[in-house]
């Protein structure tokens, strides 16, 4: 495995919390994403995202994954999901 995340998660609960967030956030849905450090981005989520396994940087296996969102003035930005608190659904493209 070659892929590194900043952080990854190996409790039930975080994966669970992940696992939600994936299914929530489906192709083309536009939505307000609440990050945990308090920022709020509006945009489309350009493919349902995947929790998958990544390395930190002390090599420890745990889940993770990014959501590719689609913001009208920034482009499409790939976001870490443990870094998103809540998302708020603004209807579909």
């Amino acid at each position: 495995m070659g892929r590194r995340a900043p952080h990854v998660h190996t409790s039930q609960e975080d994966i669970a919390r992940l696992n939600a967030l994936q299914f929530g956030l489906d192709s083309e849905l536009r939505v307000e994403l609440q990050m945990r450090d308090g920022r709020k981005l509006v945009g489309t989520i350009v493919e349902r995202p995947t929790v998958q396994l990544f390395l930190d940087s002390q090599d420890e296996e745990g889940a993770n994954g990014q959501v590719a969102l689609d913001m009208p003035d920034a482009g499409i930005r790939l976001l870490w999901m443990d870094e998103i608190a809540g998302f708020v659904r603004l209807g579909t493209n």
